[in-house]
């Protein structure tokens, strides 16, 4: 038992370790879209239910969920990818700020967000209908913004996290998010990156890149070796066969799923007229068929098929290729993913490490994948060893399966799994005055540090952040006290703030650094500063501590002062002038309005 508890204190020091590790996710977004309907009956035409819609939940799909689950386990994630300019993209954006992933999506007009629209009965998903086609590839215009965002996503989050190189996942699932140039350009930038995760559906589009981890489903991995014509005999000694028509159906957004093939045979039973299984895959899908007998699998345009005797499945067929798989990609790392079975994972070492998953429901394991290649990328880029990293990817997959609906692993969930008590309490980022009492009791009795800060936080913008990400960085807990718009008026004039309390409050708690807002009516926060009793207490600008006018009442109550130095020529005050001098036309043409005077005197500092 003691060994049990050791090996998981081990595991949470890796999931500590990686805690804001700045990630970069690029590849096809989706918006993942839950229908729950009641039937009780069949309708009169047709033998089929008569569904009655109950609730509707959205979710980010693809890249978007990969990004989700880094930003849910601890990382800093920015995703960028082509989202149509519709309503499901404003629905993906939704998701992704409340998730607190930075949106750095670049919007697509007249070309549709793909959407996978489940509608279940019952928890059983009665019908898939998928939005968006390979087809809808992005214009050279589109091409070179996606660029342009790519190349300032790696630069702002290598400033955010003072210099070092971020990580990279690519998401390629064959919807026309990453063309050509953009391959390319990620190629040519790889040492950008310190650590490069792959997830494709054809990776043979991205030789190349050198990859630190490729997470192939089996049919994927099948596909690469068949076009790369790998020998029919591997060092194993098992015997396999691989056939590839020519020309590869599109994949499209699919779901893996498996089962027994239409039609299959045994592996005593295969001949040269009848190769294996038939009846599976349908063009178009992305799915591998498993005989009864264990024996034979069927990939998309893919048949391997073994008669290496009774026992052999498909774990052990990809770690008879994990060498070869290696070679074929450039990668460091391959895992095989196997839905159900869990994953198999290969390193330089040449030894496998198999990792096991609990069966379930097909509607609970959607975007199951996603929660492992986040873990998985998150561990090796905190130089965690592989079979740790191995570890932790299958256990943050198979923890978000317990329901129906898109996987979403959380950082604390995560370390609850390994019986760790979590850093982050249960309550809203968003408080009241009178919660706070209850909040920095728990904070306190768990032993950890409260840093409070305040101020109006207008027009929120890079020295904001810089500010309070060095704040939060003095303790375990950052608190934001918030001016009310009463409060901003009477202490910065009648035209401030230029945003309501609802909307500087609601980005604030959006941001990862910030564990919790509150906001105040008072023209001083002393009455706040009385009831948290802050550790430290940070105040932005170039005086020193001492000119702090709460800094005797602070010191009085046992607490530190710090002084943070603003960004040069980042103020709300810079932005608002800004903002006025671009709409101010020296010669406007004959008709239009002269900017409003009552603008320049909008000049306080925020």
């Amino acid at each position: 038992m003691a060994g049990a508890a050791a090996e998981q204190r081990r595991l949470a020091t890796v999931v500590e370790s990686w805690l804001e590790r700045p990630v970069l996710i690029v590849g096809d977004a989706m918006l993942d879209e839950w229908r729950f309907a009641d039937s009780d009956r069949l309708c009169r035409e047709a033998p089929a239910p008569v569904l009655t819609l109950r609730r509707r939940i959205s979710a980010a799909g693809g890249a978007a969920n990969t990004a989700v689950n880094v930003a849910a386990l601890g990382g800093r994630a920015v995703l960028v990818a082509p989202v149509g300019a519709d309503v499901a993209g404003d629905e993906l954006h939704d998701c992704l700020d409340r998730a607190g992933v930075w949106d750095r999506t670049v919007n697509q007009p007249g070309r549709p967000t793909p959407v996978k629209r489940r509608m279940l009965a019952g928890n059983q998903i009665l019908l898939r209908e998928d939005s968006g086609d390979p087809d809808d590839a992005l214009d050279p215009e589109g091409v070179t913004r996606l660029l342009t965002a790519l190349s300032c996503a790696t630069e702002e989050l290598r400033a955010a996290a003072g210099g070092e190189a971020p990580t990279l996942v690519v998401c390629d699932y064959g919807l026309g998010a990453l063309p050509a140039p953009v391959r390319a350009w990620l190629v040519e930038q790889r040492e950008r990156y310190a650590t490069v995760a792959l997830d494709a559906h054809d990776l043979a589009d991205w030789r190349g890149l050198a990859p630190t981890v490729v997470t192939p489903s089996f049919a994927e991995a099948t596909r690469l070796l068949a076009r790369a014509g790998a020998p029919t005999r591997p060092t194993t000694g098992i015997d396999l066969h691989l056939e590839h028509p020519h020309g590869d159906p599109s994949d499209g957004p699919s779901e893996l799923s498996v089962g027994a093939a239409p039609g299959g045979v045994r592996a005593d039973d295969v001949t040269e007229n009848h190769p294996g299984p038939v009846g599976e895959p349908t063009p178009g899908e992305g799915r591998v068929a498993l005989t009864g007998d264990g024996l034979s699998v069927t990939g998309t345009g893919v048949t391997v098929n073994t008669r290496a005797g009774e026992g052999v499945d498909r774990a052990v067929l990809a770690e008879s290729r994990l060498a070869e798989l290696r070679a074929h990609t450039g990668a460091d790392v391959v895992a095989v993913t196997l839905d159900t079975e869990g994953a198999v994972v290969g390193g330089a070492d040449g030894e496998p490490r198999r990792s096991h998953s609990t069966p379930v429901p097909a509607s609970h394991a959607v975007g199951a994948g996603d929660a492992y290649l986040a873990a998985m990328t998150l561990a090796l880029a905190a130089e965690a060893p592989l079979t740790t990293a191995a570890q932790l990817a299958q256990l943050a997959a198979t923890i978000t399966v317990s329901d129906t609906g898109t996987c979403v692993c959380r950082r604390e969930d995560l370390l609850t799994a390994l019986g760790q008590p979590t850093e982050t309490m249960s309550h809203p980022a968003l408080v009241g005055t009178d919660e706070l009492d209850a909040i920095v009791a728990e904070y306190r009795e768990a032993g950890r540090s409260v840093v409070f800060t305040n101020g109006c936080f207008d027009v929120l913008h890079r020295g904001h952040v810089r500010y309070l990400e060095q704040a939060r960085a003095l303790g375990d807990l950052l608190i934001v006290a918030v001016n009310s718009d009463g409060s901003v008026r009477r202490l910065k004039g009648p035209d401030r703030p230029v945003n309501p309390v609802e909307d500087r409050g609601a980005l604030l708690a959006a941001l990862a650094c910030v564990d919790h807002v509150v906001v105040f009516e008072e023209d001083s926060p002393a009455a706040l500063i009385e009831a948290v009793r802050p550790d430290i207490y940070v105040k932005g600008g170039d005086y020193p501590p001492e000119l702090v006018p709460e800094a005797p009442l602070v010191r009085r109550l046992g607490g530190q002062v710090h002084t943070l130095g603003y960004v040069p020529d980042r103020s709300t005050s810079a932005i608002i002038e800004r903002i006025r001098s671009h709409s101010q036309d020296p010669s406007p043409p004959t008709g239009e309005r002269e900017p409003d005077p009552s603008l320049s005197s909008r000049t306080q500092a925020s």
